[in-house]
């Protein structure tokens, strides 16, 4: 039975050091703001931004809050964007993503100033990502790595297989991996015999979108598998992941529940980011 990486735990400890730094430099003087933009009433969106908002509380951090309504002009909304920009006591912005429709998200993205890009979205962090530069990596990635690390799973030189090439998830995740020296494999919906690519694994992260697909078949024995999906399925609407979790667990040596497993880890690692532009901003770094 494979050991639990426990996210919760992991997510918890991370928060504990960020509300450390937050208060010496408080201390100093220094209060570190995140904005946080909600456009519309997606109910799955509001509770993240009500997540965030209590991760920032509990941090020490000031958020600042902004709810617009669902036929908010795209415009309005960059107008919005270019004034937290401007904005001197913010340190970093966030806006919940999807947006309405009459919204493009990718004008959206690039209009965040890429020194106050948290979520690590701007193709400017994304390019920092790439060559190795110092920026802002996208959360659910980030708090994948840390969840590696502090479960004392070694990543250099390791095989490392990651299924799904989203922009948010599956890139930025095979970047970092190369960054800890990882041989890393990118698979895909055209990727032929994916059982044979990812049962090479030691390290499988699966964010494919679909409920349950991946189970033993698919994992090498002793294999540290992070499961990143999160679904509504069956009776009771249970959470489940991309991962079969009770067949995937009598394999792999190591696992991440969900929920429990990623999920805490993203909004952990916002605070990390936030932190981070603050820190930049004020010349401590």
């Amino acid at each position: 039975m494979a050991e639990i990486i426990d996210g919760k735990k992991i997510s918890q400890e991370i928060k504990d050091e960020v509300k450390n730094k937050v208060e010496h430099l408080k201390e100093d003087g220094i209060e570190v703001t995140l904005a946080v933009i909600l456009v519309g009433n997606d109910p799955a969106s509001g509770v993240y931004v009500n997540n965030k908002k209590k991760a920032c509380e509990y941090t020490g951090m000031r958020s600042v809050s902004y709810e617009l309504a669902e036929d908010t002009k795209e415009e309005e909304l960059l107008q919005l964007i270019d004034e937290l920009n401007a904005d001197n006591s913010v340190d970093g912005i966030l806006v919940q993503l999807p947006l309405p429709k009459q919204i493009n998200e990718d004008r959206v993205i690039r209009r965040i100033s890429p020194d106050k890009d948290v979520d690590g979205f701007h193709p400017e962090s994304v390019g920092r990502l790439s060559i190795g530069e110092r920026g802002f990596v996208s959360c659910t990635p980030a708090g994948v790595i840390e969840l590696l690390k502090r479960s004392n799973t070694v990543i250099d030189g390791k095989e490392c297989v990651v299924i799904g090439r989203s922009n948010i998830v599956g890139k930025p995740m095979s970047m970092l991996l190369l960054r800890e020296n990882g041989t890393v494999t990118i698979c895909h919906s055209h990727t032929k015999d994916l059982r044979e690519v990812t049962k090479r694994a030691d390290i499988l992260v699966v964010a494919i979108g679909k409920p349950m697909m991946i189970d033993a078949s698919y994992v090498k024995e002793g294999a540290t598998v992070i499961d990143v999906g999160i679904h509504r399925t069956g009776e009771g609407n249970k959470l489940c992941g991309d991962c079969d979790y009770a067949s995937v667990s009598q394999v792999a040596g190591k696992i991440t529940p969900v929920p429990g497993g990623v999920g805490p880890m993203t909004i952990a690692m916002l605070m990390v980011n936030t932190l981070q532009a603050s820190l930049m901003h004020h010349g401590r770094v």
